[in-house]
């Protein structure tokens, strides 16, 4: 089975077309080494991907017939992606959400209260 086909059998893209374009794109390594879409694979194959910032790394058990059910993926696949991809995906996630650009506009409302929160504070502190 080719491995644009396995990746979207086994849900690791939603469509084929995407699949493909991460192949293209150099997304996509079998046994460590950049495949074309077209490239078949085979059980035992070692496949690494990278998406949403995540190193996945996976090892092919079987070739599904057709695209499976999420709950029978794992009879297709072995999920070896060490448990730091996903850690440092966390903290990328907390990192974004207190972080803001200057010069972005007005402060939201929620900015102003915290500002506001902190202003207060500070001042019971002086007194």
């Amino acid at each position: 089975m080719r491995i644009d086909k396995y990746l979207w059998c086994v849900r690791y893209y939603k469509t084929r077309n995407i699949a493909t374009t991460a192949c293209k794109k150099g997304h996509i390594k079998v046994n460590e080494q950049v495949v074309k879409p077209s490239r078949e694979v085979y059980p035992t194959d070692i496949i690494e991907l990278r998406k949403n910032q995540i190193n996945y790394k996976l090892v092919v058990n079987d070739i599904p017939p057709n695209r499976v059910g999420a709950k029978l993926v794992d009879i297709y696949r072995t999920d070896i992606t060490p448990k730091e991809a996903f850690e440092a995906q966390e903290l990328l996630k907390y990192s974004k959400d207190y972080y803001r650009k200057k010069g972005t506009g007005r402060p939201t409302k929620k900015d102003r209260r915290n500002i506001e929160d902190y202003l207060d504070d500070t001042n019971d502190d002086i007194e």
